[in-house]
């Protein structure tokens, strides 16, 4: 019996699997925005379900929303599984918002040849950025002096200034350096940032970073906790469909270029109605374009000019002009797509070379639509019951006063106050209901005769 138990025991799945160590790895490269903010909350979450003890976070950011950016700190604030965001590789930046999450992880590191800094906010839309100098004492001279217009970009950059100090007084890192980020915008690399306490550790990779922080107590959500990783497995929770598709869409030049294909799609699909193809590309890329503005910071007034100017190229359609609502639907148009993404947040500007682009393709395409409206008027009517005024056709049967004759292959009835014979050449002189006025044709008749 005591075989037979102990045989029982080694086909027991062994207790030491479940207490497999994984470390998850998350990339974030690029603006941080809401698909960023998406793609780290749901790394966070799979972290903790699957048991992770640790989730690094490599940067690599010019900045980004300050929405994104609070969502991404909350998470790693409230988050029982220890953050190490890692700046990495060589050559990568922490910049802005990156700086503010950097400084709310439990490990902060860098590579070598990286930096961080530069973390003043930006205002969103027209007004520019926020003074990057810091304000002058209360009541003194410069202070006095100072435009009343400023008040609302201090309050930002007081706002800011509080935030990233109250991180670096929760992790114990350099408070002095932090407000100098936000309130002088300086930068620090790697070795000073080290030296100086605004990161925990630099390390060339991964594995190197694991080693230097096994070990080491951190508070997870209100709880010490020590990062245990000494021989852990490296697990990378790449993006999904989902999130890439998201990193795409929420490119301010893609959405100007989506929304301005939904506008010729739908323009091409009402000025010849029955073609389809355009009608749906336009309506689906149209969908797309406005579903990207909602991860955007865009200017409503930028937003409204594109309305009008939509609206006014639609109108050239059914109402023309000569040209003249299609020319100020592309002013519009065009003033409305510089207006659009009017913040000087790092990566969410739209290039200039784009607008111009896309303003030259759209006069032309104005220009060769209104042309063809002009000479489609020009041309004779050649179709309908107005092209048969003029027409010639031939008597039928002999009549006096109403009969029948045929014109353009059809046979119709016909007046005539003259008495007409079979096979006679007629003109049509008027139209009246469905019968023809006409007249015997003179030439024809004398042509018959000699």
């Amino acid at each position: 019996m005591p075989q037979l138990f102990l045989l029982l025991l080694l086909l027991l799945p062994l207790p030491a699997a479940a207490d497999a160590k994984v470390v998850t790895v998350l990339t974030v490269d690029g603006a941080i925005s809401p698909a960023s903010a998406d793609y780290v909350l749901r790394g966070l979450k799979r972290a903790q379900d699957g048991g992770s003890r640790l989730v690094v976070l490599k940067l690599d950011t010019p900045g980004g929303l300050d929405t994104s950016m609070r969502d991404i700190i909350k998470a790693i604030l409230a988050s029982p599984v220890p953050v190490a965001t890692f700046v990495a590789p060589s050559g990568a930046r922490a910049a802005s918002a990156g700086t503010y999450i950097l400084y709310a992880s439990h490990v902060a590191a860098m590579a070598p040849g990286t930096n961080l800094g530069a973390a003043s906010p930006v205002q969103i839309g027209i007004g520019g950025a926020v003074p990057t100098a810091p304000p002058a004492p209360a009541g003194s001279a410069a202070s006095a002096a100072a435009p009343q217009a400023d008040t609302m970009t201090l309050k930002h950059l007081h706002d800011a200034s509080a935030y990233i100090r109250s991180l670096a007084q929760l992790r114990g890192r350099n408070v002095e350096w932090a407000e100098r980020a936000v309130r002088e915008a300086v930068s620090l690399s790697a070795e000073e940032a080290l030296r100086i306490h605004v990161v925990d550790r630099v390390a060339s990779d991964v594995g190197e970073l694991l080693k230097q922080i096994d070990g080491t107590r951190v508070s997870a959500a209100g709880t010490t906790v020590t990062i245990d990783v000494a021989g852990a497995e490296v697990v990378a929770f790449d993006p999904d469909w989902r999130t890439r598709m998201l990193f795409v869409i929420a490119s301010p030049s893609l959405a100007l270029l989506l929304m301005t294909i939904g506008v010729y799609g739908l323009l091409f699909e009402f000025s010849s109605p029955g073609y389809i193809l355009p009608g749906v590309v336009g309506g689906i890329c149209l969908l797309l374009g406005l579903f990207a503005l909602q991860m955007l910071p865009f200017s409503t007034t930028g937003l409204a000019l594109m309305a009008l100017g939509m609206a006014f190229l639609v109108a050239e359609i059914f109402v023309p002009t000569s040209g003249a609502l299609a020319v100020g639907g592309v002013i519009a148009f065009v003033a409305g797509a510089m207006m659009l993404i009017d913040t000087d947040v790092p990566g969410f500007g739209i290039p200039l070379a784009l607008i111009v682009g896309i303003a030259a393709v759209t006069a032309l395409f104005v220009l060769v639509v209104v042309g063809m409206a002009v000479q489609s008027r020009r041309r004779p009517v050649v179709s309908g019951r107005e092209e048969l005024a003029g027409e010639s056709g031939e008597v039928l049967a002999d009549f006096t006063g109403e009969g029948w004759a045929r014109v353009h292959g059809e046979t119709w009835r016909v007046r005539s106050v003259v008495p007409l014979t079979q096979g006679q050449r007629v003109r049509v002189t008027g139209i009246d209901g469905l019968t023809l006025d006409v007249e015997p044709q003179p030439n024809e008749a004398n042509a018959r005769t000699r």
